[in-house]
């Protein structure tokens, strides 16, 4: 008799032969209170998850919004899951288990096959494919004369600074300033605007860590940067009550939240920080709306405009905004609408096959002030060219009016080649260009920077002949030299050759004092003529040879139009008096005696 062992009824022959394991009863759980009881508790228990998740993420409760599904598409989950651990258990094995759950979840099912279905059909109807001429129109567009349209910029008007320049001249500021720096950053934004007539740059600060923001929250942020672009002065603006509300702040007053909260339909693009005419600090976020199917056609609306102090809002339709707001719509929406309109023109099919008229956007953008507003420039190339562009775009980023420039001639990067090439030995890198007329010529113009981030040079470069190249250790010497080379190549007329650049001023008399003072790390020379009421200031950095300059010396100043007793001068060039015509001498008196 062989041998088996007997494990409380457990035989493991039985593994193979047909046996089947004993099933376990399932007891049903039992369900937690009455029906209503369960049914409030799901909903309790789902809108706590969805206000958490709604404070966090901040999700736009707008159809158009694709956030807003996956929200929905949340709560539907919480809800499930909720109804079943209330409901307790009912049926037996995997089929009773899934019906059991379809009996308590039939109304969240139903709302997410109403999400899907709006989704595909919103997919479908924004598609470029069958929406192409739709795309192609979402930027008014019009063509414009370059010479009688694009005017020469004033001289005090031209921006020299990019943001990482500014960057860095704002660290710098900040690092002078002993109680802020140790509890205050500066957030990243530079915000290029129009102030009173000049180009400048401004950002807030941000709290340095979480310890920081908990002692000075009370009382704010004090103060906020504003950079000259043109000078490259760099001011901290102190303010009589602090900044509330960035987008750097924490809880209530975070700026996405303080918004989310008061306008939670709204779509927001990037907000962006400026200053009005006196100076107070305002965020200006502009509100998206999609106008092509449910999903596609992403345009601006409107901006809702937050005091940073107060945190008071006001929402204006896009014809309403002030006149003083400079950023409504951003340059990467502007460049966006205009390759759909460049790639779609003549239909989605030409757009792939054939590609006749297709042009896109250059990789790069800047800003220049133009009267009261900001414009974006950038250039326009053809999907099929190397090199060249075949004209450029000015762009009013508070309007959105928008003009095509047919110039031809080189990319900006190929510009930026040529100016650096020009200084090779020095390693200068080449900001990107700004577009200027200059005597009717499309110019490039760039500043010229050394490893530290700092403008050392400027330079310019012709657009259709980009082999034209001007460099200067200050604008009006480059300015000087790119025309004398024009009149040069006969692009200009001679006379042309020494026209300043309009805004530009001289003044020539005999020095009677001269003046020195040290400014973040530049020696500053102040110079004051006989008869005149202002003193001109300059760098010993862009005119060494201002220092050997002496009191009687005859000199001639070139200088930008402004306001006060000091002016920013570019040049001061030591030259000859002028010879003062001879007196006519009286006749002598005939002798008496004789």
């Amino acid at each position: 008799m062989p041998f088996t062992f007997n494990f409380g009824g457990f035989n493991p022959g039985d593994f193979g032969q047909g046996g089947e394991r004993p099933q376990r009863e399932r007891k049903p759980r039992k369900p937690i209170g009455t029906p209503v009881t369960r049914t409030l508790i799901n909903i309790a228990v789902t809108a706590l998850v969805g206000l958490v998740y709604f404070y966090v993420e901040l999700p736009a409760l707008n159809p158009h919004a694709e956030e807003f599904y996956f929200f929905v598409f949340l709560l539907c989950a919480v809800y499930c899951g909720c109804a079943v651990l209330t409901s307790g258990f009912q049926g037996t094995g995997a089929r009773g288990y899934l019906g059991f759950v379809k009996k308590q979840c039939t109304i969240p099912f139903f709302v997410v096959i109403a999400m899907i279905a709006a989704i595909a059909i919103g997919s479908l109807t924004s598609w470029v494919v069958l929406r192409a001429g739709a795309y192609s129109k979402l930027l008014p567009l019009t063509t414009g004369d370059f010479v009688t349209e694009v005017e020469e910029i004033r001289y005090d008007q031209i921006p020299m600074l990019d943001s990482d320049s500014a960057a860095r001249l704002g660290s710098r500021k900040l690092g002078e300033l002993a109680d802020m720096v140790s509890q205050f950053e500066i957030l990243p934004n530079y915000t290029q605007i129009n102030y009173q007539g000049r180009p400048v740059r401004v950002t807030p600060l941000r709290y340095g860590d979480i310890i920081k923001w908990l002692n000075n929250r009370a009382d704010g942020l004090p103060a906020y940067l504003l950079i000259d672009m043109v000078t490259q002065n760099v001011e901290v603006i102190r303010l009589d009550e602090g900044i509330h509300y960035t987008t750097a702040e924490h809880f209530s007053r975070n700026l996405y939240r303080h918004l989310r909260f008061h306008y939670p339909t709204y779509m927001f693009d990037e907000p962006a920080f400026e200053i009005d005419e006196n100076g107070d600090p305002w965020w200006v976020c502009p509100r998206v709306s999609h106008t092509i199917g449910l999903f596609g056609g992403r345009d601006i609306i409107g901006a809702v405009l937050v005091n940073a102090v107060t945190g008071e809002s006001a929402y204006y339709k896009t014809g309403d905004v002030p006149n003083w707001v400079d950023h409504v719509y951003t340059a990467e929406l502007i460049m966006q609408q205009y390759d759909y309109h460049g790639a779609y023109v003549n239909g989605f099919i030409n757009s792939l096959f054939g590609q006749r008229d297709v042009t896109v956007t250059t990789e790069g953008y800047n800003y220049i002030a133009i009267g009261d507003d900001v414009y974006m420039y950038t250039g326009v190339t053809s999907v099929v060219s190397d090199e060249s562009n075949i004209g450029f775009i000015l762009s009013n980023q508070r309007t959105k009016e928008t003009r095509f420039y047919l110039v031809a001639g080189a990319k900006e990067y190929s510009a930026m080649d040529s100016a650096q090439g020009q200084v090779q030995q020095m390693k200068y890198t080449a900001t990107f260009p700004l577009l200027l007329n200059i005597s009717d010529q499309p110019t490039y113009f760039m500043a010229l920077k050394d490893a530290a981030e700092l403008v050392k040079m400027y330079a310019m470069v012709n657009v259709s002949q980009y082999q034209i190249v001007a460099t200067g250790d200050t604008v009006a010497q480059c300015e000087a030299n790119y025309r004398r080379i024009l009149a040069e190549k006969g692009l200009v007329a001679a006379d042309d050759a020494d026209l300043p650049l309009t805004g530009q001023n001289e003044a020539s008399g005999v020095l009677d004092d001269i003046r020195s003072a040290v400014v973040d790390g530049n020696t500053l020379y102040y110079l004051h003529l006989t008869g005149d009421s202002h003193y001109y200031v300059i760098s010993a950095a862009v005119q060494p040879e201002v220092v050997i300059y002496n009191t009687g010396d005859y000199v001639t100043i070139r200088f930008a139009d402004g306001e006060g007793t000091i002016l920013t001068a570019d040049s001061a060039e030591r030259t000859a008096a002028p010879v003062q015509p001879a007196q006519p001498q009286e006749p002598a008196e005939p002798d008496a005696a004789a």
